[in-house]
């Protein structure tokens, strides 16, 4: 007879064995979550069913009322999607490289461009991919620049520039899976700001693309064969129809939930005025002021309404998979609860685990289950309750650093995973194979992602993270410069 702990379990290991086998993110969780229902209402013909129904209203009605906070992230995702379908279709996108390319005179230049770009067009990982592969293809084959190269530029302004940003796309699905921890004292805007600080390995990819970009790191051999300049004069560009909207989400969502905040406060404090902000409100109407713009711009432009409504659509259904991933996460999140898998586990880690190993082993499990899934949303919904229990019952203290460490490892696996949707549409878009950019990638990926785990080794021994983000920093400054190969071309 198989106890009621190793029940608990089943759902899970399921979940990952199919995302391993099949790699099919959607296919693995509703699996993982029909095999809690059978478990929670064994022997009933129509209890698991009943449970699934009730798990999926729940979500969006419960307790009387509307979810509101689940809704405001399922209408800011919808939104999202329609408003990078919206740039990408109309052409907003190819303006703005338009206007970039004759402001680039050298291939330092370019490269740097290249992350700019990808910090421009930030609000969805794969948007990011399309959208920054698209505009700075033109640019790498003017200044010869490796498309090798390109994608891992391309790769790395992406996913890891979203997991620390809580206006994208990643922000209210993280802050949604943080919102369902019970004893999380932060409020999600908070508690997300807090675990972005901690993530090593985004944040230090940033920083290696900025240093590969500048000192052409890891990159060498024949360059591109330049190709043939035309004497037709360069097309006049526009940064507007790319750039206002972008700026109107970031600014609005922020002025917004700033004002949100303010009117729920009783004192004038920002840190009180953004614990208690209405994020979600505040994202999904910065969202539909940054679509009504685009739409306002693009009818200026002389595009028609059928044109921008069969964009529209195109974004809704862009993001169909991903809503159904998040419903999805949202339901097993409830189930592993309902079934205590959580608490299991983190039994079993008090027990067993030593609390020195809980941050890098975090890490590196949630790098495996990433790099083998191909996704890190997925690990997410996985690994986010799981790892809050676990650091809860070992290390109460490291709560929110536990969590980075899972952000981390899962961002670092999808990284380097060459089934990641992010990793091959990044190729796919610069302009060379997935395996070459694996392959390129890889070896820079790994010297990050050994800086984290130092980074998440020294957290778990309270040093403070004033003294290990210039402690990493000077070892990446260190070991690049040492292992530097610039091109005399490059400089």
């Amino acid at each position: 007879m198989i106890s009621k702990e190793l029940l608990s379990l089943l759902p899970v290991l399921l979940t990952i064995t199919m995302a391993l086998v099949l790699r099919r993110t959607l296919l693995a969780l509703g699996s993982g979550l029909l095999l809690a229902a059978l478990i929670l209402h064994w022997g009933s013909l129509t209890g698991p069913l009943e449970y699934l129904s009730l798990n999926f209203l729940g979500q969006l009605y419960a307790d009387g009322q509307w979810q509101r906070w689940h809704l405001d992230v399922i209408a800011t995702i919808a939104l999202l999607g329609v408003l990078t379908q919206l740039l990408a279709r109309s052409g907003a996108v190819a303006a703005f490289a338009d206007w970039l390319f004759p402001r680039i005179r050298s291939r330092r230049q370019a490269r740097l461009a290249v992350v700019l770009v990808g910090w421009l067009v930030f609000i969805d990982g794969i948007f990011s991919c399309l959208a920054n592969g698209n505009v700075s293809r033109p640019l790498s084959e003017r200044y010869r620049i490796r498309n090798t190269q390109l994608a891992y530029l391309v790769d790395s302004t992406a996913s890891p520039l979203c997991s620390i940003l809580p206006f994208s796309s990643w922000g209210p699905y993280v802050m949604t899976l943080l919102a369902s921890i019970s004893f999380l004292t932060l409020p999600p805007l908070a508690a997300f700001l807090t675990i972005a600080s901690f993530n090593f390995y985004a944040i230090g990819t940033l920083l290696l693309a900025l240093v590969v970009a500048w000192t052409n790191l890891g990159f060498r051999g024949p360059l591109p064969a330049p190709i043939a300049r035309s004497d037709e004069p360069e097309p006049q560009g526009s940064p507007w129809l790319l750039g206002l909207p972008v700026a109107v989400l970031i600014f609005g969502s922020l002025i917004l939930a700033l004002l949100s905040g303010i009117q729920r406060s009783d004192n004038g404090q920002l840190l009180q005025w953004l614990a208690n902000a209405d994020i979600g409100g505040a994202m999904r109407n910065a969202c539909l002021l940054a679509v009504a713009l685009a739409l306002g711009l693009l009818r200026r432009r002389q595009h028609s309404w059928q044109s921008l409504v069969i964009s529209a659509g195109h974004g809704l259904r862009s993001v169909t998979v991903a809503l159904a991933i998040l419903m999805f996460t949202w339901m097993i999140g409830r189930a592993i609860g309902d079934l205590g898998t959580g608490k299991v586990m983190a039994t079993w880690a008090a027990a067993h685990l030593h609390p020195g190993l809980l941050l890098p082993g975090m890490f590196l499990l949630c790098a495996v289950t990433a790099f083998a899934t191909g996704s890190s949303w997925g690990t997410f919904a996985l690994m986010i309750p799981i790892g809050a229990d676990i650091a809860h019952q070992l290390q109460p203290e490291l709560l929110l650093v536990a969590l980075s460490a899972v952000m981390a490892g899962s961002v670092f696996g999808d990284h380097c995973s060459p089934i990641s949707d992010t990793t091959v549409l990044s190729a796919t878009a610069s302009g060379c194979t997935p395996v070459d950019h694996v392959r390129t990638q890889l070896p820079l990926a790994l010297f990050t992602a050994t800086l984290a785990l130092l980074g998440f080794t020294l957290a778990g021994q309270q040093v403070p993270i004033l003294v290990i983000w210039p402690l990493l920093l000077i070892l990446m400054l260190l070991l690049s410069h040492r292992h530097r190969r610039s091109l005399s071309e490059d400089r």
